[in-house]
């Protein structure tokens, strides 16, 4: 309640009262009486007057949440794309090509930067435009009374002009549109799911809860902690399952249940996986410089003389050291996996989320709708000892179809279930007499029906059928005896009877079921037409049971094998009760490892919360703020955990998330929180997303590693060759010609095959991992370099500064040659060509880029930037030293395997 905002012109009188209870929460306003309440709001039965309506309106604003797809603009994204460190290091080192008018330079580093951006921007725009396209666009009308010219009438109006103090209708299948007090109501059962995850609906009634800590209808002893169990107020985002009501908006926009969850899923997302990994290899590239590029300056300005040409040949080395394309190559492999995932009927918003889910070791998932089918069935009908009989479907049948009410998703299920008996026509057996409608205090409901083919004769009694249906205790508590078979023979309800029958409503509990009790009785027919009423409810006859479940997809068993097998665990985060995600877990063959609710989480630290996560895979009963804890909780663990839901209290557990899941037909919060969408709610296109984001993640790899190694490599020829020659072993413009070849040899990784070993567990950043294969495999190619030097020295006599541009020319050649022979050494641990055979694209690239290398220093190119045609001799040494380059690597590369166990 809101009123110490804004002061209300509108019943004067009331003006303190409100100011009295404008901090009056939803505990609160459950509490309190309808007659408090209308003060609290300044409000009336009869509705506001339009003109205040249209002042509070000025005042509270509209009745609507924020996305967070609308807080983005183009040019947000676009600056966005921009923010990655690699970019910033291209950026920097291209505003140091351009003071030092190394404009070329400058020019490829800053279209390096540009391209890769532009096409993150792109990719993110396109999606996030997609997701805005699965939106409804249709207003949701509310109808509301309104006082007009003194008289009350009912307005059909937008929802977002609703307005604290409005009284609004809801009927079956309406949203409802705002936080609300429920002043009157008719059987009114209202979906919660996309709050609580629960399928079956919760009843919800006027009547005042007492004054103290308010019970949970589902468990009367236990007090409520959850604003969404309290049974007389209504919440802006639910739906009118059945029923009808009269609600007091007590809440609007951004003061709603729904907003406090939307807060959460617009705050600042936390880095993800892939976002802690790119920035510490952009970290331990940096060292790499920090470390080597003033060690070639120095050396190159004591050795040379020239200071200005070492600063210009020091930058020219960060430049080297730099996997300049790898923005570009990252972006590319992220592209084409987002690309191959839209066919499969998959839209990713966020591309980093693609390499995220290749990490994935965790996924969290909902249970209604992604587990289960996200429909109430009839499960089982059976009699107190728990066999089943026909005789007890077919009175439920009756009750069902009989009832003149709305009708509730269980007498759907129940009609579902007999209509399959084709020769039960019920229509032409029985007709209605009467009906005692279900309400709260009862929780049951009875019909009154006539056989139509009775035979009544001069002497017999005219009966009636009453058949009654209803929660189990208060259906028994009607009782005196009980049918024991389906003949009809009865028996007393005694204690035996009584503790016979709870044992099997308690043993279907452990299922997970929902029990409904179903008993009869044969009445004698009223006279002078009186009506049937709640004293007619006794002396029944119990039946049996009818029992309900939301049944496994039949998908779910096959998913979570299959993402076993892939190596993700899966954990069930759900708002529903234990014994029925239990039973749900059973049946998709996911065994239980360890159970935590909601009640315990409140109690637990966030340090004790990340220790007990670990072993426990079933949460249950959990708010949507638990839910983002236990989220949190794990991934302090290390994990990359991906979250997969659809409804309101999903949010911040998918913001929080290193991949928020969600589905097309999921709520408009659940989808602006997410990263990537699925047009099917099924774990088996999320698996094949799995896969797709580990084949990018490998690819990603190869590219670095191949960067690194060799970059690497020839920063260490460069030292070297920089102390022991009279000239510079490589120019500047050369270096950077050389960089450029060699990394476009490397633009079709994205296109790459991967060994199927690569894709069958998790796949992270391992930094670590990194920098040790520059170690060990870089200065590979520096003993090949520096047997070029000698080769270009003693054989070639290029031993004097005369002789600069053939030794710069041999070394260009076979530098280049080495590197893109190491994209088809690295790609894979096997033996190239012979046990893994690349993808055409990239063979037809490095083939490309080796034969340009070839030629160059025979073109006017070659000779700009000083290269000149090498002797014809010199090939056959290439030759030589490219094999042993070959067979040496491919050596070491096993010795790596067996000591490290792994390559990529």
């Amino acid at each position: 309640f809101f009123f110490s905002k804004c002061g209300s012109s509108y019943g004067m009188g009331l003006r303190a009262t409100a100011a009295d209870l404008a901090s009056m929460d939803a505990f609160e306003a459950s509490q309190a009486t309808i007659d408090e309440v209308f003060s609290a709001v300044d409000s009336s039965s009869h509705g506001l007057p339009s003109t205040e309506a249209a002042r509070r309106l000025q005042c509270f604003g509209r009745n609507a949440t924020l996305h967070a797809d609308q807080q983005r603009s183009w040019y947000w994204q676009l600056l966005k794309a921009f923010n990655n460190p690699f970019v910033f290091v291209l950026l920097g080192l291209a505003t140091v090509s351009l003071v030092t008018d190394d404009f070329a330079g400058a020019l490829v580093l800053g279209t390096m930067a540009l391209v890769s951006s532009s096409l993150a921007f792109w990719q993110e725009y396109r999606s996030s435009r997609a997701a805005e396209a699965l939106r409804s666009l249709v207003h949701t009308q509310a109808v509301v009374s309104r006082i007009e010219a003194g008289a009350r009438a009912q307005l059909s109006i937008d929802m977002e002009l609703l307005v604290p103090g409005d009284m609004v209708s809801l009927s079956a299948g309406d949203l409802v549109p705002a936080d609300g007090r429920v002043v009157a109501s008719r059987h009114l059962h209202v979906n919660q799911a996309t709050f609580t995850g629960e399928s079956l609906p919760a009843e919800k009634a006027p009547t005042a809860l007492p004054a103290g800590p308010a019970k949970s209808p589902q468990s009367p002893t236990n007090p409520v902690t959850d604003a969404l169990e309290l049974q007389n107020m209504c919440f802006m985002g639910t739906t009118v399952v059945s029923g009808s009501a009269t609600l007091l908006v007590t809440a609007t926009g951004p003061y709603t249940y729904f907003a406090t969850l939307s807060k959460h899923a617009l705050g600042k997302r936390p880095q993800t996986s892939f976002d802690q990994g790119v920035k510490q290899v952009t970290w331990l590239l940096i060292r790499f410089m920090a470390i080597l590029v003033p060690i070639v300056f120095v050396i190159n300005g004591f050795t040379k003389g020239d200071w200005y040409q070492a600063f210009y040949f020091g930058i020219s080395v960060a430049v080297g050291l730099t996997p300049e394309m790898l923005p570009m190559i990252v972006t590319a492999n992220l592209a084409r996996g987002a690309l191959v995932l839209s066919r499969c009927q998959v839209i990713v918003k966020q591309l980093s989320a693609i390499q995220n889910l290749g990490a994935l070791d965790v996924l969290c998932t909902d249970k209604t709708g992604t587990l289960t089918a996200d429909a109430v069935v009839l499960e089982n009908h059976f009699d107190i000892r728990g066999q089943g009989s026909a005789v007890v479907l077919w009175h439920a049948y009756l009750n069902s179809f009989f009832q003149t009410g709305l009708r509730s998703l269980l007498d759907e299920a129940i009609i579902t279930q007999a209509q399959r008996h084709e020769d039960w026509d019920v229509a032409q057996q029985y007709e209605v007499v009467d009906e005692i409608p279900f309400d709260f205090t009862r929780k049951r409901m009875s019909v009154v029906l006539k056989d139509k083919f009775a035979t009544h004769g001069p002497t017999s009694k005219c009966t009636h059928l009453l058949v009654c249906k209803g929660a189990v205790e208060e259906v028994v508590s009607c009782c005196s005896r009980i049918q024991v078979n389906n003949n009809g023979d009865e028996e007393p309800l005694d204690a035996a009877a009584t503790h016979q029958l709870y044992e099997t409503v308690e043993r279907y509990h452990r299922e997970g079921e929902r029990l409904i009790a179903v008993a009869y009785a044969k009445t004698p027919m009223k006279c002078d037409n009186k009506k049937y009423t709640v004293e007619d409810e006794a002396e029944l006859t119990l039946m049996g049971f009818v029992s309900f479940l939301d049944p496994p997809k039949e998908s779910a068993a096959a998913a979570v094998q299959a993402l076993k097998a892939q190596g993700i665990e899966l954990k069930v985060l759900t708002g529903d009760n234990e014994l029925i995600t239990r039973k749900v877990c059973k049946d998709i063959g996911l065994v239980v490892t360890g159970v935590l609710l909601g009640s315990d989480v409140a109690y637990f630290t966030d340090t004790e919360l990340a220790e007990t996560v670990a072993g426990v895979n079933v949460f249950a009963k959990l708010s949507p703020v638990q839910k983002c804890r236990i989220v949190q909780a794990l991934r302090s663990n290390g994990c990359t955990l991906g979250f997969l839901g659809d409804g309101i209290n999903d949010a911040p557990a998918l913001k929080q998330a290193d991949v928020g899941i969600s589905v097309d037909t999921g709520t408009d919060i659940a989808k602006d929180a997410a990263d990537i969408i699925l047009l099917e709610k099924n774990l088996l296109v999320l698996e094949r997303g799995v896969t797709e984001g580990r084949r990018t993640f490998v690819n990603i790899i190869k590219y670095m590693k191949m960067a690194a190694s060799s970059n690497f490599g020839n920063v260490l020829s460069v030292v070297g060759a920089s102390i022991m020659l009279p000239f510079l072993p490589m120019a500047p413009m050369q270096l950077l010609v050389q960089n450029l070849l060699y990394d476009l040899s490397q633009t079709a990784i994205p296109f790459d095959a991967v060994d199927p070993e690569y894709l069958s567990a998790p796949r992270r950043w391992a930094v670590p991992d990194l920098g040790r294969f520059m170690l060990c495999i870089g200065p590979i190619s520096s003993v090949f370099d520096y047997s070029t030097f000698l080769l270009m020295w003693f054989v070639f006599g290029a031993d004097d500064v005369k002789s600069t541009a053939l030794f710069q020319s041999g070394w260009f050649v076979e530098g280049l040659l080495s590197q893109t022979l190491i994209v088809h050494m690295i790609r894979t641990s096997k033996v190239p060509f012979l046990e893994s055979s690349p993808n055409p694209a990239v063979t037809i690239a490095t083939v490309s880029v080796a034969i340009v290398g070839l030629c160059i220093p025979m073109t006017p190119l070659g000779t700009a930037i000083g290269l000149i045609p090498l002797p014809a001799e010199y090939y056959a040494w290439l030759c030589l030293i490219l094999t042993a380059y070959c067979v040496l690597t491919q050596q070491l590369k096993r010795m790596y395997v067996r000591c490290f166990e792994t390559w990529l």
